[in-house]
């Protein structure tokens, strides 16, 4: 069983920076692709990004890109989602998941997921 934890949620102002935690004990993180996703009070669960297990290939949903930037910190066993320019539109519960085979934006390709971590973004 792999569990994920996410860490680093909290109020900032809007055009501030954040970075966001996902961590697991498991040797299995390290070897599949890992996404974030986000879901907003009311919405569905969206996708934000990916990253394959070498760290080298990723993926961004249209809405963020440019402004956020995941990577894998492999010593670490953890995957980081460092956000910039927010604004009250990514206000959500940031959740991260992993056991994919590759960094798909379809959230049911997605083994493991963690409880997620609130971002909230002021005015």
């Amino acid at each position: 069983q792999v569990q994920l934890e996410e860490s680093g949620g909290r109020l900032v102002q809007a055009g501030g920076s954040l970075t966001l935690s996902c961590t697991a004990s498991a040797r299995i993180f390290s070897q599949t692709a890992v996404g974030w996703f986000r879901q907003a009070p009311g919405k569905d669960r969206e996708f934000v990004a990916a990253v394959d297990w070498r760290g080298t290939l990723t993926k961004y949903a249209d809405s963020v890109k440019g402004r956020f930037t995941i990577s894998r910190d492999h010593p670490k066993s953890a995957v980081l989602l460092q956000m910039s320019s927010l604004n009250p539109a990514d206000t959500a519960i940031y959740y991260c998941a992993a056991g994919a085979t590759i960094p798909y934006s379809d959230s049911r390709q997605y083994r493991y997921w963690g409880q997620g971590t609130q971002l909230t973004v002021s005015t």
